[in-house]
């Protein structure tokens, strides 16, 4: 059983294009082809001393018997025989990255009643799941809790949104994150808020950038669409309607709100340069 495991190990280091091991270090490939040469020259010496042969015989049958055995079988058995040892280093690695905590983004409908999130976060810390932050957003039916999770590698996304149900959450839904998630979101709104005052012209690209979202064409929305909420439409006075997908992750109706008031800026910003610039 031991043995299948460090061959599974190994072959998850195989690489997807060449479908070679990486290079092990050197001091681990000298032990590793000392412990199988050794053997093998020492049955060598032993084999030729005690035969009849000349001197220089022995000495040119030691050589080339030697160097043949260590070419052709010492170096192939130590990487076979010897491949948990000598990439030891790098299974590691890849069990520590494996075992290491992974971030999500979680997003989940909780009833709007005493005790609810409570029960959540309960069930989360069974699993040793961390919240790291946590933004409450209203929704038609209780409120709409979006969490940064750190969890344990081993975890599932399914795993994690069993929890979230099992907790009394509803239409739990989960994206892999990075720390840029705990970033200080009203912060960033403020930058990006500055910024426009500098360019107002930059609205499409500020609020794709608060959002974390694509800027679409007009053309590319289909007419069924009004109610797809990984749209989002910004209608403005100065630019037309600008319109914003997330396919991965709809947008909250506080994200709608931050997104107009931005639009708000920039056409406040827009009507004053316009009117400085007609007088």
């Amino acid at each position: 059983m031991k043995r299948h495991l460090t061959h599974a190990a190994t072959a998850e280091l195989i690489c997807d294009l060449c479908g070679q091991l990486p290079e092990p270090g050197k001091t681990r490939v000298t032990l590793a082809n000392v412990a199988v040469m050794l053997p093998i020259e020492l049955l060598v010496h032993a084999a030729v001393v005690n035969t009849d042969l000349p001197y220089l015989a022995k000495v040119l049958v030691l050589a080339v018997t030697a160097t043949a055995l260590v070419i052709f079988v010492a170096d192939p058995a130590a990487a076979r025989l010897l491949r948990s040892f000598l990439h030891a280093p790098a299974i590691r690695r890849r069990r520590r990255l494996e075992t290491a905590a992974a971030l999500w983004r979680a997003r989940v409908l909780v009833r709007d009643e005493p005790g609810a999130l409570e029960r959540i976060t309960r069930r989360l810390a069974r699993l040793d799941i961390n919240i790291l932050s946590i933004h409450v957003h209203p929704a038609e039916s209780g409120t709409l809790d979006e969490f940064v999770l750190s969890a344990p590698g081993g975890l599932r996304e399914e795993d994690i949104l069993e929890v979230l149900h099992d907790g009394g959450g509803r239409a739990a839904s989960i994206w892999p994150t990075t720390a840029l998630a705990l970033a200080d979101g009203q912060t960033k709104a403020l930058t990006l808020a500055a910024q426009l005052t500098r360019d107002p012209g930059e609205l499409r690209h500020v609020v794709a950038e608060l959002l974390s979202a694509e800027v679409m064409q007009p053309c590319e929305v289909a007419p069924s669409s009004s109610a797809d909420r990984t749209i989002l439409k910004i209608p403005t006075a100065w630019h037309g309607p600008l319109l914003f997908r997330r396919a991965d992750e709809p947008f909250t109706l506080a994200e709608s709100a931050r997104a107009h008031r931005l639009a708000e800026i920039a056409e406040t910003v827009e009507r004053r340069l316009a009117f400085v610039t007609d007088t």
